[in-house]
């Protein structure tokens, strides 16, 4: 069998020894699953985040720490007060667990300095802006040319993407409920606010556009709320071309970017059967509706694509009874995931859609090891959240645990498949180029840095590392990598967490970026 048909290969370092590695199986274990792009439970982080104090891995201060009121950091390497090293590690004791002192991240210039040959060379951005002490979640990282954008709480900043310097900063009346996961082609972006500042119970029913090339609020309106199953407590967005879709509840329309007036709604189709329920946008736009949810057994969910102009339907698939639409994995060409209403990631698949709305290709991935995007299945978030697929010249990238891999699009076959064995938290696909190659986010783990590398058919004798990680960024990249947002353009790789947390003590880095 040839090489290109061979479907895997270990690759990278040995296995990590478990007595240096304490997220081994006979150490403290693996992550938990991981959660959705933006809604994260909050259980689960705080999870996350005593697997990590609770192994050692925290960043130790000196002193008292810095001071958080009203320090608004503005410089590319953070705003760090006060003297203290880069981030280390203590084991636990065996007769408590330690408790982290308040945090002090380290700089870029720290960063620098550490830096040994073949690194990456890195930024990173400590923003000390006040926040509730509790779990704040992070939005989605926006490319506007040169600078890289993100919505955190009740502000959005911007940052150069060369070094990180912040350019400007739009402070918002109250926190965000939603972004959409793209901008228009000219960089404008329509997120959804909150009525009130209130923790829970508000409406999250204010819609604000931005230009991201300036950092100037445009337009803002409130939606219209009936109470006919059109209410706010969580609403989704999506931008295809000039309009941005929303929906509210069970009901969803059509809004002008430009200036914000309402174009069309987005109907129910067989009333009281399908009800619009999440959106996707890109250069199409997609609506996904549940349908017959009174008869679970004969339940089925409907995918549109709809003319982000007029709202005209161009086409429109329906699941088979007793399956879902999980992750669209691209909306042209449009491909989805589908799991089992019942069994939900033990029976799930790709399903790569024709321009008619037809089936073109079923892949079932479960064979060669693939979990549902990190065995993630809940549907009831953002469409478009799945980090370990990535779909691109005729292939869907599909990534995990510890494998990743290349499936054919027309034929079904597996192109190409890399795994190791206990050395990585996670793979995530980047990018498809010439040739079937992917690029590739490793993460690393047990204190080793990740890597990028690529990857094409033939397996492991094709791999050619493109950033090898500083070892003096390993424990934030981890706290980064494991759940939180990534984004990759050009060579640069940037990482957010999924959240920050408004208690010093539990402080973490908001952005960090590598390049060559």
């Amino acid at each position: 069998m040839s090489q290109s048909q061979e479907p895997w290969y270990k690759h990278g370092p040995p296995p990590w020894p478990v007595p240096d590695n304490p997220y081994a199986p006979e150490g403290y274990g693996p992550p938990p699953p991981r959660p959705r792009r933006r809604r994260w439970p909050v259980a689960v982080v705080a999870l996350c985040l005593a697997l990590l104090v609770g192994a050692g891995v925290y960043v130790v201060g000196e002193g008292t720490g810095p001071d958080r009121a009203g320090s608004n950091n503005t410089a590319p390497d953070g705003a760090g007060s006060g003297d203290g090293g880069l981030p280390t590690t203590a084991p636990p004791k065996a007769s408590a667990r330690p408790t982290p002192s308040p945090s002090r991240i380290p700089t870029t210039a720290d960063i620098a300095r550490r830096r040994t040959a073949g690194e990456a060379r890195a930024w990173i951005v400590d923003d000390r802006t006040d926040l509730p002490r509790r779990h704040i979640p992070t939005e989605d990282l926006w490319i506007v040319g040169d600078t890289v954008v993100q919505a955190v709480y009740k502000k959005v900043v911007a940052h150069r993407l060369g070094d990180g310097a912040q350019l400007w900063s739009l402070d918002l009346p109250t926190p965000v409920c939603e972004t959409p996961v793209n901008p228009t082609p000219d960089g404008r972006v329509v997120i959804v606010l909150k009525k009130a500042e209130a923790w829970t119970g508000t409406r999250c029913n204010q819609l604000q556009m931005i230009d991201l090339r300036t950092g100037r609020a445009g337009w803002h309106r409130e939606l219209t709320e009936t109470g006919a199953g059109d209410d706010t407590i969580m609403v989704d967005s999506a931008i295809s071309g000039g309009t941005v879709a929303i929906v509210q509840s069970m009901k969803a329309a059509g809004y002008s970017v430009a200036d914000g007036k309402k174009l069309y709604d987005i109907p129910m189709e067989n009333p009281g059967k399908c009800y619009p329920g999440r959106v996707a946008g890109g250069t199409r736009l997609l609506v996904l509706a549940d349908c017959a949810i009174n008869a679970l057994e004969k339940a089925y969910d409907q995918i549109r694509e709809i003319d982000p102009a007029s709202g005209k339907v161009r086409w429109r698939h329906r699941t088979e009874p007793g399956r879902r639409i999980g992750q669209v994995l691209s909306v042209a060409p449009a491909v989805i995931t589908t799991t089992h209403r019942e069994t939900h990631a033990a029976d799930w698949r790709v399903v790569a859609l024709g321009p008619d709305g037809r089936v073109r290709r079923t892949i079932d991935p479960r064979p060669k090891g693939f979990k549902h995007c990190g065995d993630s299945v809940d549907t009831s978030a953002n469409a478009q959240s799945c980090r370990e697929a990535l779909v691109g010249g005729g292939l869907v990238l599909l990534g995990g645990t510890d494998r990743v891999g290349a499936y054919d699009l027309g034929t079904g076959k597996l192109v190409w498949g890399v795994k190791d064995e206990g050395t990585s938290y996670g793979y995530h696909p980047l990018r498809v180029g010439p040739g079937r190659w992917g690029t590739v986010y490793q993460l690393g783990a047990g204190g080793k840095p990740g890597r990028v590398f690529r990857v094409g058919p033939g397996g492991v004798d094709t791999i050619k590392d493109v950033l090898r990680l500083p070892e003096s960024t390993a424990r934030l990249e981890f706290g980064m990598g494991v759940v939180g947002e990534n984004a990759y353009v050009g060579e640069r790789l940037v990482l957010a967490p999924a959240g920050l947390n408004g208690d010093d003590a539990q402080h973490e880095p908001r952005m960090l970026s590598f390049a060559p």
